[in-house]
């Protein structure tokens, strides 16, 4: 008998990530470089070949479920689903296309991935929640205990941060991102790091803190995203990290709302 698989794609600025799930375990997952010209074909090519070299069968993928914040990628990631998977997405591209409050002047400027994050969240960790994305923007988002998203912050990303240094710097470096010994550094290189990794503990204790402040309450702090595991030892302020908090959020809308893909 073959497995049921529900396939879930997180659309994001930098990268698209593509995971299998088995009722509520990921299975795999996969990464690729977000291109706007990239086709249904050219994902489903790759996809394709993946799976079959990991050992899945693509006739067990039933469903699919995706949230995506770059709208130039929406029809092709559509066709994927539709012509290699024989199988209508469940798309989430604002806060109309999933059963959630949203409680702020505009609601269809959230990003699918911060509300996807929300339903997550809330329904893992009890109470009032902040959850920090460190995407290509770092996101702040606070989730009202009854599940409501109530407000957030958007700051620009660790790594787009280092790349705009380095674009208006002539003189500094390239460098990548780690937790350096010291907070004063003792060249060029070490006194960059410091900047950017210190700089975004300074930057994530000081916003949770004036966050907890104008609710007038405490807050759990949920961190997901690729460099959450690197401040979490460095940032007190963080409770918990679940990197694949997304990609659990579209496994969880999709058996919320209860749609038949296929």
């Amino acid at each position: 008998m073959s497995r049921q698989l529900l396939l879930c794609i997180d659309g994001g600025n930098t990268n698209v990530v593509f995971a299998l799930f088995e009722g509520e375990t990921i299975l795999s997952q996969w990464r690729l470089s977000t291109d706007l010209k990239r086709t249904a074909d050219e994902y489903g090519v790759w996809l394709t070949n993946l799976l079959n070299l990991n050992g899945f069968n693509v006739d067990e993928i039933k469903a699919a479920s995706i949230a995506n914040v770059v709208p130039q990628i929406s029809f092709p990631l559509r066709e994927l689903s539709r012509r290699y998977f024989n199988c209508t997405p469940l798309c989430v591209e604002s806060y109309e296309d999933m059963d959630i409050s949203v409680l702020i002047d505009n609601p269809i400027e959230v990003g699918a991935d911060r509300l996807v994050n929300a339903v997550a969240a809330h329904h893992k960790y009890p109470g009032w929640l902040i959850v920090i994305d460190f995407g290509t923007a770092t996101t702040l988002d606070v989730v009202r205990n009854d599940g409501a998203y109530v407000g957030g912050v958007i700051a620009p990303g660790v790594n787009l941060s280092l790349d705009a240094l380095g674009r208006a710097a002539a003189r500094l470096p390239p460098i990548s991102i780690k937790k350096p010994k010291k907070v004063l550094g003792q060249g060029t290189v070490s006194a960059m790091q410091s900047g950017v990794f210190w700089g975004y503990v300074s930057l994530i204790e000081g916003l949770v803190s004036r966050i907890k402040s104008e609710l007038g309450q405490d807050a759990t702090v949920v961190a997901t995203g690729g460099l959450a595991s690197l401040f979490h030892d460095s940032c007190g302020v963080i409770n918990a990290i679940d990197e694949d908090l997304t990609l659990k959020g579209l496994q969880l809308v999709y058996e919320i709302d209860g749609v038949s893909a296929k």
